[in-house]
């Protein structure tokens, strides 16, 4: 009944156990929920006030499709501020959320049978899209001895005639390693040597400042697509917004697309999203603040815990630590065999819900997010070790 290109799709796992924690909450069950990545914190204030005073002027309309030109202009304007990067206006486009426009990117540029390179770990929705549209992903791996830092040999590798992108996540999710210059600087000479387009993901960092692959020269951002949202950084998870920047040709087939599948953003999240990249950063500076004090802590207590070792995450607010460790111990379930097993240990034995983290490459992996408070990470690190420390074998 059901389209054959349903076949192999797998809903959002990260949802999913977001979706269960809810329910056991629900049911009165004290459930902590490392899962979904979302931001404790309130959107600010002065850009929640932007979208009231929208809507009082009367801003409820249809836009542009891809964009108000104010909000167009903001995009432009912190590209140019954070990155160094220069668009023009034609040259970017606006969305319902980063996942959104990655889906309009696949859609523009990929054929059945096309091959898109994604390094591993990766977020879960990369190849899901990917394979979806009649490409084939194919995964590249790196290294927890490096903090999962891109391997441009083996990207070289994987690369064949029938590639046509190359994703770069970094900040990744789900390890919040950020890939080096000198690795991105590999794979951007790579993309202009073979001619594949990258679509480099970005988002919070927190150690220095952040380097964009297509700032680090003309010929590498002329095969970039550099895509960011408003949800992470800006605590606008359910505004919905998300942009891409790069060659004009490109742009304007993501906006054709989006012409026949959702029209514009909404357009009162489109004007607090003006305030959002082009107001005052102050309260973005404070949230990153915030996570950067609860990464140190959750590292150092999950490689407190005996058979679980974490690599310190560079941005992002995810943590992907090592629970392999703790494969062949058993519980009253059974015996741990793989991630999925840890997860479900957790989340019946410490009531604490994690993601497996075969979804994302690699079954010796959970992932938590930490983009909630403090205390609740201390209380959840504390059920974990109990619940870990009772394990048999």
């Amino acid at each position: 009944m059901l389209a054959d290109r349903l076949k192999t799709l797998q809903p959002s796992p990260t949802l999913a156990m977001q979706a269960k924690a809810k329910a056991m909450r629900a049911q009165g069950i004290d459930v902590i929920s490392f899962g979904a990545g979302e931001p404790d914190f309130d959107t600010p204030r002065h850009i929640k006030n932007a979208a009231i005073q929208a809507m009082e002027a009367g801003q409820t309309k249809y836009t542009e499709v891809g964009g108000i030109p104010e909000l167009r202009a903001a995009v432009r304007h912190k590209l140019k501020r954070d990155l160094g990067l220069e668009y023009t206006s034609d040259e970017v486009t606006v969305s319902c959320g980063a996942k959104h426009t990655l889906y309009n990117i696949v859609m523009s540029l990929v054929n059945p049978g096309d091959e898109v390179v994604i390094p591993s770990p990766f977020w879960v929705s990369y190849p899901e899209q990917v394979q979806l549209l009649g490409g084939v992903a194919v995964s590249v791996a790196t290294s927890e001895s490096t903090g999962f830092d891109l391997d441009p040999a083996a990207v070289r590798r994987a690369v064949t005639p029938r590639t046509k992108i190359v994703v770069l996540n970094s900040p990744g999710n789900p390890t919040g390693a950020v890939f080096s210059a000198a690795a991105l600087k590999d794979v951007g000479e790579l993309a202009v040597e073979r001619g594949f387009w990258i679509v480099s993901d970005e988002c919070l960092t927190y150690e220095g400042r952040h380097v964009s692959i297509a700032s680090l020269s003309p010929e590498i951002k002329a095969r970039t697509l550099v895509v960011n949202t408003c949800s992470k950084a800006y605590a606008m998870t359910g505004w919905r917004l998300g942009y891409a920047a790069g060659p004009k040709p490109i742009i304007k087939a993501m906006t054709d697309v989006q012409s026949q599948v959702t029209s514009n953003p909404t357009s009162i999240a489109q004007w607090a999203g003006i305030e959002a990249l082009a107001g005052p950063q102050d309260e973005i500076a404070k949230m990153v603040g915030e996570f950067d004090r609860r990464r140190r802590f959750i590292v150092g207590a999950l490689n407190a815990i005996p058979g679980v070792t974490s690599v310190m995450p560079k941005g992002a607010f995810y943590v992907f630590p090592n629970v392999s460790a703790l494969f062949g111990k058993r519980w009253k379930g059974g015996i741990l065999k793989g991630s999925s097993d840890v997860c479900a240990f957790l989340l019946d034995e410490a009531r604490i819900a994690t993601v497996a983290g075969i979804d994302f490459g690699s079954d010796a992996h959970i992932r938590l997010s930490y983009a909630t408070g403090l205390e609740t990470i201390k209380e959840g690190m504390s059920r974990m070790a109990a619940a870990v420390g009772r394990l048999e074998g």
